[in-house]
């Protein structure tokens, strides 16, 4: 059974930086497209951004988020990063990780497995 577990979240200024990690148990990792959403109260789950399986160096952004979260995979520890900085209010959400099995996309429905989110507040 495919397991993800995301930790980082917290409380953090607006202007500052946290980073986001997501462990994987029980598939193969380095096959797997690797994606962040998130979803503010009230608000629909959107798309953050992805990496893929076969090139690190391919990765998508939401546009809300492009040039300020970088995002990046350790195969070797099975875990997905989110590095994000000069953080604003409308930053805060519950972050989602979730692992697609093929290319992944910037939908829910193209990914297979979620973890159970971790709560990011960016206070003014």
């Amino acid at each position: 059974q495919v397991q993800l577990v995301e930790s980082g979240g917290g409380l953090v200024q607006a202007g500052g930086s946290q980073r986001l990690s997501c462990a994987v148990s029980g598939g193969t990792f380095s096959s797997y497209t690797m994606g962040w959403f998130r979803q503010a109260p009230g608000k629909e789950r959107e798309f953050v951004a992805a990496i893929s399986w076969w090139s690190a160096a391919l990765t998508y952004y939401g546009d809300s988020v492009k040039g300020r979260f970088t995002i990046s995979r350790d195969n070797a520890k099975n875990t997905v990063y989110l590095q994000m900085n000069s953080l604003k209010p409308e930053d805060t959400a519950v972050y989602y990780c979730a692992a697609d099995r093929a290319v992944g996309g910037g939908r829910d429905s193209d990914y297979d497995y979620w973890g159970r989110g971790t709560q990011v507040t960016v206070s003014s």
